[in-house]
């Protein structure tokens, strides 16, 4: 059940994706005015999405008992759940005028707002769970509600520094003066939508991946969340690359400087390539201490360093694939990274992780060589795609100058 809050929040967060493409081609076209329009519209529709998937969740909760899960489970999980479906809304809000931000060039004030909300998170969690200060203690619930101030605290924060802040305060007048259109919200859905959809088959692909890992037993499951984890570390770090990425290509697609374009994806490629080079070394020669943060267990420790062996090798081909989606983000090119991902997290990564860990029986390192696979895949997809894309437009741009 814990997975069906991050389901939602994926689709929705996929939607909010979608604008960051199209303001960057606005702004750097100097068309303000556009903007602001794209926010508003965005605004209204990551509304609706939020509420409809929100009254979706809620429905779902109502079925909990009919999961196969333990009657005190489900009485904890059904308040808890609710409160993180209701906290989905405010959440969705700040993203929006995140992704905005981040079209414009600005990233920096949605890092402070998140670090802040965490902050605030960490907090209310010590308040609320356990009761200190004069509080009650609300256990399990309490870490809903500390969660639901901190998210809805976020794009208050944000609509503070829209309001306010003098490089902002421009476009924010656009917003207000500008009106709802179906064109602009139909943009908004067809960048939207697929990057959605995107993101929703890579979490699937994992999530079936680590359901897998569960049927080999808890010491194999063990030890693939260990890695799994930790992998989920340095992919952090490359996805803060790949929104940069994004960013830096739509400004340059949109003043048709194609070679700037090449040039920032390719800075961002061969950063990460350094990056995830590093990381993989340190997989390798520290794979028996790592561990050790997570488990005591011998067992657990041994077969999890062996995983950071398997996760050292992907390491380039997960930062790849990451980064090079950002650029195809960037040039609004999103139909073809939702097939590609389908074709990588479905066709390929889905069936290698079920051939070699339970016919060739590798046990869960066979569930690696399906997420290898799978990887190795949408990065040359992708990368692909950018070339084919990239000699596209410089075709076009030496025929108009003829």
């Amino acid at each position: 059940m814990s997975w069906l809050p991050l389901l939602g929040m994926i689709i929705g967060m996929g939607f909010s994706f979608g604008l960051t493409p199209l303001v960057g081609h606005a702004w750097s076209a100097k068309n303000y005015s556009l903007t602001g329009k794209l926010l508003r519209n965005s605004m209204v529709l990551n509304t609706a999405v939020a509420l409809i998937i929100s009254i979706v969740m809620i429905g779902v909760s109502f079925f909990f008992h009919l999961m196969g899960q333990p009657p005190e489970v489900v009485e904890l999980a059904i308040p808890y759940y609710q409160i993180l479906v209701v906290s989905f809304l405010p959440f969705l809000w700040f993203f929006t005028f995140k992704q905005f931000a981040e079209g414009l060039g600005d990233t920096m004030h949605a890092m402070l707002i998140t670090l802040g909300a965490n902050l605030v998170n960490v907090l209310l969690n010590y308040v609320l769970i356990f009761g200190h200060w004069g509080f009650d203690s609300y256990g399990l619930n309490g870490a809903g509600i500390a969660t639901l101030i901190a998210r809805s605290a976020m794009p208050i924060a944000f609509f503070f520094v829209l309001r306010h802040r003098k490089s902002f305060r421009e476009y924010w007048i656009y917003t207000l003066k500008s009106s709802l259109d179906w064109v602009s919200a139909r943009k908004l859905i067809k960048v939207g939508s697929p990057i959605s959809m995107q993101m929703l088959l890579e979490v699937v692909a994992f999530s079936l991946t680590a359901i897998m890992a569960g049927w080999l037993g808890v010491i194999p499951l063990a030890a693939h969340q260990i890695a799994i984890g930790l992998a989920s570390v340095t992919f952090m770090i490359v996805t803060g690359i790949s929104s940069g990425t994004t960013i830096r290509v739509s400004h340059q697609y949109s003043q048709a400087d194609y070679l700037g374009l090449k040039r920032a994806a390719y800075a961002s490629i061969h950063l990460v390539w350094v990056f995830m080079s590093f990381t993989a070394l340190i997989f390798v020669f520290f794979r028996n201490q790592l561990p050790e943060l997570y488990s005591q267990d011998t067992q657990v420790i041994y077969l999890a360093s062996n995983l950071l062996i398997m996760a050292a090798i992907f390491q380039l081909f997960d930062g790849t694939q990451v980064v090079v989606l950002g650029a195809l983000r960037g040039l609004a090119d999103v139909k073809h990274a939702m097939i590609y991902s389908f074709v990588s997290y479905i066709l390929i990564s889905l069936p290698l992780a079920y051939l070699f860990a339970f016919v060739f029986q590798w046990g869960v390192v066979g569930l690696w060589v399906g997420l290898i696979g799978g990887l190795t895949s949408a990065a040359i997809l992708f990368y692909s795609r950018f070339r084919t894309l990239y000699k596209t437009l410089l075709s076009s741009k030496k025929t108009n100058l003829a």
